[in-house]
């Protein structure tokens, strides 16, 4: 896979990027492609002497949005400060099935990871190995089910997701603005609380999705630029094709 990367942003000490899904942040396996590889290309390519990016965050492969990544030691170090203190904010777009009882709220739990698995799970405060996990959210959008039927002037690719999604009752678009970072924690605690994320092959016990990246999208990255002092703010919408398809006069 040669894609070339998306650039929002760029400067001497950081760069600002959207990852597409499919395509893992960082990867040890030779043979795959990564964002990370791809911006060292992308910088080599321009003819700069500094190829070097450091990761300062992580988006699971099957996700899309935005990212930062540092070009230098010393950012890297306060760009990863900001994040692990939470003076980073992500704010991140959702489908998730079915229809919540309150509009907003906030799930707290606590999660274990099982690297062997790569996957997490919500289990009891006290579990050995397990994290504090908090997240915000807000509904934005209740899609029917009806909206879904296969009526209209559809082309075949719209046809097979319009199947895809008939087994499914409502989908509700959530914004999600996360306390902190876990592992799989915004896909595990909305699997907890009964409302798993469309086309998410881990956690949704539902229909399968067939080729359906999960419905999970970084929208928003907020952060202090560490030499200038000033105030970054970047945002994006999503591409996949189940936000294409469910919100698309929603989100544009």
């Amino acid at each position: 896979m040669n894609q070339k990367v998306e650039i929002i942003y760029e400067d001497n000490d950081l760069v600002v990027c959207r990852k597409m899904s499919g395509i893992a942040v960082h990867t040890a396996k030779l043979v795959q492609q990564d964002l990370e590889g791809q911006l060292r290309n992308y910088f080599a390519a321009k003819g700069e002497e500094n190829t070097q990016v450091f990761v300062i965050h992580r988006l699971d492969q099957p996700v899309e949005g935005v990212m930062v990544f540092a070009r230098n030691k010393r950012v890297a170090a306060e760009l990863s400060r900001q994040s692990r203190e939470r003076n980073m904010s992500k704010c991140y777009l959702v489908l998730a099935q079915g229809v919540f009882a309150e509009p907003t709220g906030v799930l707290e739990d606590y999660l274990l990871q099982d690297k062997k698995k790569n996957t997490s799970q919500v289990v009891k405060q006290g579990t050995q190995g397990a994290k504090y996990a908090r997240l915000k959210y807000e509904v934005e959008r209740v899609y029917k089910a009806e909206d879904f039927s296969n009526d209209g002037p559809m082309g075949k690719q719209d046809r097979q997701i319009s199947k895809s999604l008939q087994p499914y009752s409502d989908i509700s678009l959530v914004r999600v603005q996360l306390d902190t970072g876990r592992h799989h924690q915004i896909r595990v605690q909305m699997a907890h609380a009964g409302h798993p994320l469309i086309g998410d092959r881990k956690y949704n016990p539902g229909p399968i999705w067939g080729y359906f990246p999960v419905g999970l999208c970084a929208v928003k990255i907020a952060f202090v630029h560490p030499t200038t002092g000033k105030n970054m703010e970047f945002e994006v919408k999503p591409r996949g094709q189940a936000f294409q398809f469910v919100c698309q006069d929603h989100i544009g």
